[in-house]
């Protein structure tokens, strides 16, 4: 057996794993890497695969599901692994479509029909339509990375659910591969069962329990969909297999129908005093056919001021709870009449009426980040999906959300609820002790399963049962319904190969979970972890697997996560990584603790952007992760090379400043450029940064006094020995604001590449003297600026993470500024400049500082911004190093290179020394720091 099975649960025989290597080759991975990123979805549960095959076609597929079933071995498929309830997890061989079986075949708008892999991500789907007036109904809030397939296999809704209907009814035909390795149309119509074997019988024995049991409801998610095999539904197959959550066969391909884009949608925001007396608002308001009626708890908005300021929050009347109706309109100005007709109906206590535009954009991403920002309960505490997403029926949603309370409050757990009100469905995030085992988990789930059962609901609503509530669905199904599914999956799957434990026959729903599994480490001599109490498990655990850092967030305005979007392979997501870590928590197949090979391997490609601090919506900060397992791994040991050259690049500076006529010819000389940079470790295809003939210090700028504001410039040590024409003209532009400027004394340094590269000890006596230095200036009343934002980031953030009991670190980190948060900050009227910008933000900049300030300065300016969003993809360190060249040029060429490639008339401004650099290296491209702006502004 290869050694990397060794933790497999189920033993996957060498004959087996021969026979799929022997047919598929590369497409098979059973790396401890990929097994460790695999073995769980956004649920609780945590089961090893034993191998992962990523498929480029139908052909792969087949051949594995048969090869699979001769040799006795489990199929899980997966799409984007956000299933909430455990769906996409599983023991044998996990077949995931979303990295190459993901294109969107065809769009048809004269039948308003696409043909979809199974891969497909929606949000892929829906850009393809809108071209033509068309999108896919169904929205998920996890749009940008739930996959066709996943959607297929939860019978999922969103909140146009409510207009549209669920997947099921928007499902038109299936290529379907059942577990008996056949491969079958799936449609609907007189024939349609006859793709089946036995199907015609099934339904004719199971006709009064079809029409009983099944679809009583719209949001009757649990359990198959039987009723769509009836003759008076149309016996329609393809509906009836959509929502067997991959235990009835693999989806090869599909061809959905579309729907009319709303053409102009505005947003009623209705406030009550709780999320409960919003639901019995309900009924109310659906006479007006809202196209989304959304429920979303008043702590959800709370959570996203708390972590990114009121301007993050558009304005929304009071109160404990809101609906959020959508309602279309042929024109903006209908719409609006629509909504202000639908609030006169409504019993809102306050309401505000939002158009299409930036406030309603806003309030949509709270929407879309609720399963995120649900991860925490008001208090702070973990909460988990298990009870994720229940529904009833929409006029008793009041009641049983009292109810649901009520059972909570019993318990001692609470929660946040969002979701689907229009449609009765749910959503809810409970903090169950996990960590300790789940106490009141099982009594409350049966209970609370009783609870959705006695008003008529469902367990699930959207998102399936899978290994969450399976085990609970004789709470709401009778012996007679119970038996029907196992039969139909008889049909399909009569060796019980497809995602056994899952609807029939389930796992226990306590059983695999992978919180109680984890042991406590405490956070020790690195970072602080501040955040979650020092509780480095806590802190890893953040990440539940939303999965939104696998969405390519370029052009709405995210960083996260660039590597995954330059790779598209799950361990160089955000989440991909934690899940290593959370198995190096687990210390089951990955058991060398911060040093463990997986865990490295996971957190090489990590650009340390700190995107993810601010872009996830559970806020895991995996720069601080990589940081510390380098940290840990290295300390009192030999580092790699690079960590003493570009990990102490200030310190090279400062002693080759001397002699940088000739370090400047040694890089104009390709062999000696070649030499020198392998020798630092460095990927030699990089250029040798030129060193000025005089840094900042050595050529000197007279600090300026005046009466204005007290300002300390600390000039960093990029800016000072890479590029001192930036300071200069940043002492230039705070005196012409009026200031009363002083410059920072030698030896105030953060510490970045320090941080980057892992060496805290180091770093934290580095930041410790800075505190030292700068404090004093601080306690006189000077605002300290910086210039390079990821050094301004690091004495923003990192400082009181590394120095958490310097309360001179607090006071020092709240008083730094970046220069444009400070001159926006002050009376003073900006120079005009009128320039056509192509704007890279630095991550650094974009995920602490924010880049709000920078584009009101520039805009005051008369300039015409248009701001790149991505990282650019050298990112410090990490794009010189060897072995990152490749990744760090596909992130660059397909982000800022692109966009300045299509806007050749704008000029490149880039504060970050690494963006300037990038561009400059791959494109020839030159650029300018905003002060440089400034300041030409001002000499013209």
């Amino acid at each position: 057996m290869d050694a990397t099975m060794a933790d497999a649960p189920i033993p996957l025989t060498e004959a087996f794993l021969d026979a799929l290597r022997g047919k598929l080759g590369d497409l098979v991975d059973a790396s401890a890497t990929t097994r460790a990123v695999y073995s769980t979805d956004a649920s609780n549960y945590r089961i090893v695969p034993g191998t992962v095959l990523m498929p480029r076609s139908k052909e792969d597929v087949i051949a594995a599901v048969r090869i699979a079933r001769e040799h006795g071995v489990p199929v899980t498929v997966r799409g984007g692994g956000t299933s909430c309830a455990g769906n996409a997890v599983g023991p044998g061989l996990v077949i995931d479509f979303s990295r190459s079986m993901n294109r969107v075949l065809s769009v048809d708008p004269d039948t308003s029909t696409a043909v979809v892999e199974p891969g497909a991500v929606l949000s892929a789907l829906q850009k393809k339509a809108l071209p033509h007036g068309l999108r896919f109904g169904p929205d998920p809030s996890t749009a940008t990375r739930c996959t066709i397939g996943g959607m297929i296999g939860n019978n999922a809704c969103g909140p146009h659910g409510l207009s549209y209907g669920r997947t099921a009814d928007n499902v038109v035909s299936m290529t379907w591969l059942t577990g008996t390795g056949e491969v079958i149309t799936a449609g609907s119509g007189p024939e349609a069962l006859h793709a089946v074997p036995g199907l015609d019988a099934f339904v004719a024995e199971h006709l009064a329990v079809l029409r009983t049991e099944f679809g009583r409801f719209g949001r009757q998610i649990s359990g198959y969909s039987l009723e769509h095999l009836l003759p008076e539904n149309g016996r329609n197959l393809a509906a009836a297999l959509t929502g067997t959550e991959g235990s009835c066969g693999v989806l090869l391909e599909a061809t959905v129908r579309l729907v009319p884009q709303a053409p102009a949608p505005a947003l009623a925001v209705l406030g009550y005093a709780d999320m409960a007396t919003a639901a019995d608002d309900v009924p109310h308001l659906l006479p007006f056919r809202p196209l989304a009626l959304e429920g979303l708890d008043a702590q959800l908005v709370d959570v996203v001021r708390r972590a990114h300021g009121d301007a993050a929050v558009p304005a929304l009347p009071g109160g404990g709870g809101w609906l959020i109706a959508e309602v279309g309109g042929a024109t903006s100005a209908e719409a609006v009449a629509s909504a202000r007709a639908l609030v006169a109906a409504s019993h809102a206590a306050d309401s505000v009426v939002l158009p299409a535009g930036p406030e309603a954009t806003r309030l949509w991403q709270i929407r879309a980040d609720g399963a995120g920002l649900a991860g925490r309960t008001a208090d702070g505490k973990q909460a988990w999906p298990g009870w994720e997403d229940s529904a009833v029926p929409p006029e008793r949603l009041g009641d049983y959300l009292r109810g649901l309370q009520a059972l909570m409050a019993e318990k001692g757990l609470s929660g946040l609820a969002y979701g689907h009100f229009g449609d009765g469905c749910v959503h809810a995030r409970i903090d169950f002790p996990l960590d300790a085992g789940g106490g009141p988990m099982r009594d409350f789930l049966e209970r609370a399963a009783a609870l959705a059962a006695e008003q008529g609901g469902s367990l699930s609503g959207e998102h399936g049962d899978g290994r969450a509530r399976s085990e609970l669905l004789p709470t709401m199904y009778g012996p007679e319904a119970l038996r029907a599914m196992e039969a139909f999956k008889a049909l399909l799957d009569p060796d019980d190969v497809m995602n056994p434990g899952v609807v029939v026959r389930p796992a226990p729903l306590d059983a695999d979970l992978r919180r109680p599994g984890a042991r406590r480490l405490r956070a020790t001599d690195g970072f602080a972890f501040a955040h979650d109490g020092g509780d480095v498990t806590d802190a890893v655990h953040r990440c539940v697997g939303v999965g939104k850092c696998r969405a390519d967030l370029r052009g709405q305005g995210g960083f996260m996560c660039p590597s995954y979007t330059a790779t598209r392979d799950e361990k160089d997501s955000t989440r991909g990584r934690a899940r290593a870590l959370q198995e190096m928590l687990n210390g089951g197949f990955v058991s060398a603790g911060w040093s463990s090979p997986e865990v490295h391997e996971a957190l090489d490609l990590c650009l340390s952007c700190k995107a993810c601090a601010n872009d996830c919506p559970t806020g895991i900060d995996m720069a601080a992760f990589k940081s510390e397992a380098l940290h840990q791994t290295y300390k009192g040991r030999r580092r790699p090379l690079s960590h003493y050259t570009l990990g102490r690049l200030p310190q090279w500076l400062r002693l080759l400043a001397p002699v940088a006529p000739l370090v400047n010819l040694a890089g104009r000389v390709p062999v000696l450029r070649r030499t020198m940079m392998t020798l630092m470790g460095a990927d030699p295809r990089r250029s040798l940064p030129p060193l000025p003939a005089k840094p900042f210090r050595w050529g000197g700028a007279a600090a300026s006094r005046a009466d204005g504001p007290k300002v300390l410039l600390w000039v960093d040590s990029f800016s000072d020995a890479l590029a001192p024409d930036i300071p200069r003209d940043a002492v230039e532009v705070l005196t012409a604001a009026g200031c009363d400027v002083e410059i920072a004394a030698p030896g105030a340094c953060c510490g970045l590449t320090l941080i980057s590269t892992g060496q805290l000890t180091a770093a934290k006596a580095k930041l410790r003297a800075t505190v030292d230095l700068l404090l004093p200036h601080v306690r006189a009343g000077r605002t300290v600026i910086g210039i390079e934002p990821s050094c301004t980031a690091t004495l923003r953030s990192d400082l009181v993470e590394l120095l958490p009991d310097d309360p001179g670190a607090v006071e020092l980190a709240g008083a730094v500024r970046t220069v444009a948060e400070f001159l926006t900050s002050i009376d003073w009227t900006p120079p005009q400049a009128a320039e056509h910008l192509l704007v890279q933000p630095h991550c650094h900049h974009y995920a602490v500082m924010g880049y709000e300030a920078d584009r009101s300065l520039l805009e005051s300016m008369g300039c015409d911004v248009e701001v790149s969003s991505g990282c650019c993809g050298l990112a410090g360190n990490f794009g010189m190093e060897k072995g990152h060249y490749e990744v760090s040029e596909k992130i660059a060429r397909d982000g800022i290179l692109a966009k300045a490639s299509s806007a050749p008339d704008r000029r490149v401004l880039a504060d970050g020394y690494s963006c300037r650099t990038q561009v400059r290296d791959l494109a020839g491209l030159d650029s300018r720091h905003l002060v440089q702006v400034v300041a030409e502004a001002l000499r013209r």
